[in-house]
């Protein structure tokens, strides 16, 4: 399933169609500060936490958690920060430049997004290094 704000629904369509999609993904839409998140086995928020600050975070940590049924995991794709803040320097960069974009936005280390997770009740963490500067931080209910 796509969840995404009401205008970006035609282009996500649009996308999944070109695909050969269409019969396999369904497309919602809502506001994920207001509206509930679909219930899903898996969430996945590729590069949507780091657009905000803790409180927002937490937000959308729990939102995700009351969506998902035991054993369902949500998925952050995002530049994690190494937890010992000295290798990932995209990472970092990225967090400043969202600190000066956005103010109160920041990246977070694995270590982080564990910590968020275990205080909204998730049970199990891993952590997925992908290709370039981009990690997979899981969290399973």
């Amino acid at each position: 399933m796509s969840f995404d704000l009401p205008p970006v629904e035609p282009v996500a369509r649009k996308h999944i169609a070109a695909a050969g999609l269409s019969d396999r993904i369904e497309i919602a839409s809502g506001d994920f500060f207001t509206d509930p998140l679909p219930r899903a086995d898996v969430i996945t928020m590729g590069m949507i936490l780091h657009d905000w600050n803790l409180e927002r975070k937490m937000q959308l940590i729990r939102a995700a958690y009351e969506a998902l049924p035991e054993g369902g995991a949500i998925i952050a794709v995002e530049a994690l920060i190494d937890d010992a803040r000295r290798e990932n320097v995209f990472g970092l960069l990225m967090s400043l430049k969202m600190l000066i974009e956005f103010g109160e936005a920041f990246d977070y280390s694995g270590a982080d997004f564990e910590k968020w997770c275990r205080e909204v009740g998730f049970k199990r963490f891993e952590v997925i290094r992908l290709a370039g500067p981009s990690s997979a931080a899981i969290a399973y209910k």
